[in-house]
């Protein structure tokens, strides 16, 4: 295991608070811990693509980190309507 793979193992058990915070928070103050954990995921497949040196990965963690925006852009919308 290399220092990238190492890297991005520690972010993912940073993933884990963020999950309880998403799960007993408020929708809105949820929806920050959501924010956070798809720059995170982005930034684990990051690493993984420079661990593995494979560039799919790296593809797919700037295609998650537009669709993580976006649909956080979203449920904010809904959220705002329903309030």
């Amino acid at each position: 295991m290399n220092e990238w793979l190492f890297a991005a193992v520690i972010l993912i058990a940073a993933l884990i608070p963020l999950t309880v915070l998403c799960a007993r928070a408020e929708p809105m103050e949820g929806l920050v811990g959501l924010e956070l954990a798809g720059a995170i995921g982005s930034v684990v497949l990051l690493l993984i693509a420079e661990g593995t040196e494979r560039q799919p990965f790296a593809d797919l963690a700037i295609v998650a980190a537009i669709l993580s925006f976006t649909g956080s852009a979203a449920y904010a919308r809904f959220l705002e309507r329903r309030l």
